[in-house]
């Protein structure tokens, strides 16, 4: 770590980015994406400072553990995408970030989480109050680093994500223990939850890169696409990831009560025993490790993870083809090659 606290950036490693999956496209995605990443590494911590030391800390604690980046690189390469030539991208760009962490801090307390991104919980670490306070104060932040650049509809973009995301987390709470939730209430709470974020970034980018509203409004669709598909397959790896990659515990979402697609696909096509099982596990306080494995097991083998990796790819394919009206660009062929990562991703 640096003496700011935020970590140092390695000159072979990226900061959280890309660190599992398909090594060639990690290695060309990551070649291009280094001065970004670099850039908004330094935004992040010059943006962290606080005269409340408390507030840096905790702010440091989230933002330094480990985050792929992914939103504030989107908002760079779509403004790079619809021309935008200058350095003033990356402060605007870590708006996302300050949003994404905040939102983060908020999910842990609700959920009671213990660890992430492989450290103790902000929450574990401060308690519930201070880490709620800080949240807000990220999210406080973000608005009053948009307004500096004095544009209405990236305001307005902005505001609908926030929204919008606001109303995801309630949906997700009035949803939390429900079995019965459906593939389409399912991908609402995913859609408001992630995709409006990832999508607005890529939106407010094309809009603070002067791109016209055609252009505009095919990098908000490729936006909308990926962060379904970011969630699909973030939803899968909770059956079938390696804790030490997720920076979390395996089998979590089953714990919290959390139905996602693959278990929504298989309580709908599995075993008629096997469902009712696991149904009465559901309804127990504490779901014990052995039966966690076999609710994971049955989801697996009743075709809930290659369902939802299969819609993954529908969306990932639908994201690209939002972008086919610009021409070849090595912009392009970033987000063109972000999209297929988010398929071969292990955490």
């Amino acid at each position: 770590m640096n003496q700011t606290g935020i970590a140092a950036v390695n000159p072979s490693l990226p900061t959280g980015f890309l660190t599992q999956g398909n090594e060639k496209l990690k290695e060309r995605i990551y070649s291009r994406i280094r001065p970004d990443l670099e850039r908004i590494e330094a935004e992040i911590d010059r943006h962290l400072s606080s005269s409340v030391p408390f507030i840096s800390t905790v702010g440091r604690h989230i933002m330094g553990s480990g985050g792929k980046r992914l939103r504030p690189l989107l908002m760079i390469q779509s403004a790079r995408l619809c021309g935008y030539q200058g350095n003033h991208d990356a402060s605007l760009a870590i708006v996302f970030e300050f949003l994404h962490a905040s939102s983060l801090l908020h999910d842990d307390v609700v959920d009671n989480a213990e660890f992430r991104r492989s450290q103790p919980a902000a929450n574990v670490l401060w308690g519930n109050q201070g880490v709620v306070l800080v949240g807000d104060f990220l999210y406080s932040k973000s608005i009053l680093m948009t307004v500096g650049y004095n544009d209405i509809r990236i305001l307005q973009a902005l505001s609908d994500a926030t929204t919008n995301m606001a109303e995801g987390e309630v949906m997700q709470l009035i949803h939390a223990d429900n079995l019965e939730i459906s593939e389409g209430e399912y991908l609402e709470v995913i859609t408001r939850k992630t995709a409006v974020l990832i999508s607005a970034a890529c939106q407010i980018g094309a809009i603070f890169g002067g791109g016209d509203l055609e252009q505009e409004k095919a990098l908000r669709t490729y936006g909308h696409n990926l962060g379904i598909a970011f969630q699909l397959i973030d939803d899968t790896l909770d059956y079938t990831g390696d804790s030490n990659e997720l920076g979390k515990p395996v089998g979590n979402d089953i714990q919290q009560g959390k139905a996602t697609l693959p278990l929504i696909y298989a309580l709908r096509n599995g075993n008629p025993g096997e469902k009712k099982k696991v149904r009465e596990l559901f309804g127990t306080e504490q779901i014990r490790l052995e039966h966690l494995q076999e609710i994971r097991e049955w989801a697996t083998r009743s075709g809930g993870i290659a369902y939802a990796r299969r819609l993954a790819s529908e969306y990932v394919e639908r994201a690209k083809e939002a972008i086919r009206i610009f021409p070849l660009h090595p912009t392009k062929e970033i987000l063109l090659d972000l999209a297929d990562y988010v398929i071969f991703r292990r955490a």
